[in-house]
């Protein structure tokens, strides 16, 4: 048996999804199928609206101001889909364990997963390194996207090279009209 606990890619999922909304149920489930998931989601006809909410919901916990109110928000997301853990073995994986029900919905399996796998990143690696880009900090920059930090020195703060690089031309350009 190996354990499964949902840890760094769970958190990865969760920013590309709030980073890139799919516009259907299919493009969620693609997207999950990307990041390792491969179970079967029991089907609901709300599901992509469901899961929007539960992405809309955890951009508070990235958006925190600090470590405290953000351990709540998670637990909170946490009490809210507990379900006990259950071993399995499906698609060839081996025996691992779950931490949601068999049968959940999409949503209610995202909000699982991607609520442990936060827990399990913040609590293993830093409880700051969970954020948003830092280019978006600037007035005139509309950048947004969430940045889960896994380097090793704990210090990643742009969602791409492309911000970083135009974050620093920002502040060399503010430096040299000073």
């Amino acid at each position: 048996m190996h354990l499964n606990p949902y840890g760094e890619y769970a958190v990865l999922l969760g920013a590309s999804l709030a980073n890139e909304w799919p516009a259907d149920r299919g493009g969620i489930v693609a997207r999950t199928r990307d990041f390792g998931m491969t179970m079967q989601f029991a089907q609901s006809p709300d599901d992509h609206e469901r899961s929007r909410d539960v992405i809309d919901d955890w951009l508070r916990v990235v958006d925190a101001d600090d470590a405290r109110e953000r351990a709540t928000l998670l637990n909170a997301h946490m009490a809210a889909v507990a379900a006990y853990p259950r071993l399995t073995d499906h698609n060839g994986e081996g025996w691992h364990l779950h931490y949601r029900d068999d049968d959940d919905t999409l949503s209610r399996v995202l909000h699982a997963v991607i609520s442990v796998g936060t827990a399990l990143h913040l609590t293993t690696r830093g409880m700051h390194r969970l954020s948003r880009c830092a280019a978006g900090r600037a007035p005139e920059d509309d950048c947004r996207n969430v940045v889960v930090d896994v380097t090793r020195n704990g210090r990643q703060r742009y969602c791409s090279v492309r911000c970083a690089n135009r974050d620093a031309v920002r502040r060399h350009r503010a430096r040299t009209t000073s």
